[in-house]
């Protein structure tokens, strides 16, 4: 365990940061506004530390890691991360497509363990979806318009729509801790909205159908199911070095009072620079909107250099206001987003983990406890 992230982590104040160089200071006393009026008070809580993990460090976070990693699947309490470096990562990505009682069981672990679970949602097009079709057709993947027939009230894709909602309502209540309090969340409905792979994207869905979409989605859990244990996090694929990056960022903003967190999924391959220009630019959404921000994916497919963490990653992200970084999921050799043994950056991985700035699981403060110097509205 890093004894000095460990240190100035469990101070209960939203202060400091954790390595020499760039220091953030946090203001002595921040109001947050969240979407939901009603949120739990342990929702409130990791709402608050995310916005304070913006000024003490970056949490490393991978997609399915518990599931399944490099040359294993379905072990009990193993990770790839964990494998290499004795702790999980601080972050567990996972899809709310297939959710099933197992995930929704992994959840429950890492809570206990003190992590934070995310949730991003590869959802079906639900007026090509059924049996007998073919990839894309029917997937997330399938960018037929439907988002105009499912705001239309009454209309039969708005009532199958509301019946998914429904579901999704379900999972979220079965997110209890062993108390049978609900587990907060950070949700994802309608991620890399900026591209065209998606039939909630820019080449299916108008800017007023997207942004009465993410409404409606966010008001149909919060008012109509009651669900109030989410945190809701929008995410714009950030790829490239862009002449107006937030402008980009807020591409289709909902508004302010919608959107909790703010992520980009930035895939930039060998180009540093993207990352770095996207990740300051999220700062920069940070600062005026005076909300927690963060990577919500990245990673290289299965082609890290022996230094790709301490030279590509950790160096955009030190001393900025970015809570969290999260690598796509190690489905095999081939298809590897995150560190593992056998890769070429595990030794630099373990350099990555052992800097102050790096936060795991490990490294966490009581992220459901209210830090000082904080309020939630």
């Amino acid at each position: 365990m890093k004894r000095i992230t460990l240190f100035l982590l469990l101070l209960p104040f939203c202060t400091g940061s954790l390595a020499a160089g760039k220091r953030l200071e946090a203001p002595a006393k921040t109001t947050l506004k969240m979407v939901d009026p009603q949120a739990t008070p342990e929702t409130r809580a990791l709402y608050a530390n995310l916005w304070c993990m913006g000024f003490r460090g970056v949490m490393f976070g991978h997609h399915d890691y518990p599931s399944y990693g490099i040359g294993w699947r379905g072990d009990d309490d193993r990770s790839d991360v964990k494998d290499l470096v004795g702790t999980h990562p601080a972050v567990y990505s996972l899809d709310m497509a297939g959710i099933d009682d197992r995930k929704i069981e992994f959840i429950r672990q890492a809570y206990r363990r003190g992590g934070v679970s995310m949730l991003v949602w590869h959802q079906s097009n639900p007026l090509t979806e059924g049996p007998g079709t073919k990839y894309p057709v029917g997937t997330a993947w399938d960018n037929t318009p439907v988002v105009g027939e499912i705001l239309a009230e009454g209309s039969p894709m708005n009532r199958k729509y509301k019946a998914r909602l429904d579901g999704v309502a379900e999972a979220l209540r079965k997110m209890v801790d062993d108390k049978g309090r609900p587990i907060p969340v950070i949700f994802r409905p309608l991620h890399e909205h900026t591209q065209t792979w998606n039939w909630w994207g820019r080449s299916a869905a108008s800017d007023e159908e997207f942004v009465a979409f993410w409404r409606f989605i966010v008001s149909y859990l919060r008012d109509t199911k009651g669900i109030h244990h989410v945190i809701y996090a929008i995410s714009p694929q950030m790829d490239a070095v862009y002449d107006d990056p937030v402008g980009r960022i807020l591409y289709r903003w909902p508004g302010d009072e919608w959107v909790d967190f703010v992520g980009i999924d930035c895939y930039h391959g060998r180009n540093p620079e993207a990352f770095v220009e996207n990740v300051r630019a999220l700062g920069e959404v940070s600062e005026r909107l005076g909300k927690p921000v963060g990577v919500t994916e990245t990673g290289l497919e299965n082609n890290h250099p022996a230094d790709y963490w301490t030279r590509d990653v950790l160096p955009a992200l030190r001393g900025e206001r970015c809570a969290m970084v999260v690598a796509w999921r190690n489905d095999n050799p081939r298809h590897a987003f995150g560190p593992y043994l056998a890769d070429a950056s595990a030794d630099d991985f373990k350099r990555f983990h052992a800097d102050p700035w790096t936060v795991f699981e490990e490294d966490l403060p009581p992220m459901y406890r209210m830090p000082k110097g904080v309020t939630v509205k």
